[in-house]
């Protein structure tokens, strides 16, 4: 008997099928300028909580090569720690320590390559859009019907008080996202 390949479906002479199972999301990084506020601010207002650090890391043996590879020569310190999310995804604040924090700049960077954003969802989309503004963040967009003409589906842009753009959704990503086949444009 002939042994297949990992993730090989089946066989047949005019084709092979192969599968790739979905990789669960671990965690998403995110760049902040003062880690201890970041870790209230998260906790208050989105409700994730802290499971790890913060914790220091310096770039010096015996973990140099490894932090160097991962990072960059430029990176010689950072502060880290990690919040569980209700969903199981973890958010890893990173704080820049050397070279210190960049100013952040008022433009969504949807432009340049990589994440521009983190999506929650909550059904009172008012209620934490009034939180986030409360404690410092920003709201930058309207809410948005995001399936017309339902009135049910919404969705809206803010910024937490450190730069990060967080949109929001009252409904999962299936089901807000799911219908869609390609042919519509926003808005419609």
């Amino acid at each position: 008997m002939t042994r297949l390949p990992r993730g090989f479906i089946h066989a047949r002479t005019d084709i092979m099928t192969f599968t790739t199972c979905p990789r669960p999301l671990n965690h998403i990084g995110i760049s902040v300028p003062d880690i201890d506020r970041a870790i209230a601010w998260y906790g208050e207002v989105l409700g994730y909580r802290l499971f790890s650090g913060p914790f220091d890391l310096v770039a010096s043996p015996p973990a140099l090569a490894q932090f160097q590879d991962a990072l960059g020569e430029r990176c010689q310190h950072v502060r880290i720690a990690h919040l569980s999310t209700g969903g199981g995804v973890g958010i890893e604040l990173f704080q820049p320590v050397l070279p210190a924090t960049q100013p952040g700049t008022t433009d969504i960077r949807f432009d340049q390559p990589g994440p521009f954003h983190i999506c929650v969802t909550d059904p009172d989309i008012e209620g934490l859009i009034g939180r986030i503004v409360a404690t410092g963040g920003t709201q930058t967009s309207r809410i948005w019907d995001d399936r017309p003409p339902s009135g049910i589906y919404r969705m809206v842009y803010c910024r937490d008080p450190f730069g990060t753009v967080i949109e929001i959704h009252t409904h999962s990503c299936e089901i807000v996202q799911g219908w869609r086949n390609g042919t519509q444009e926003a808005g419609q």
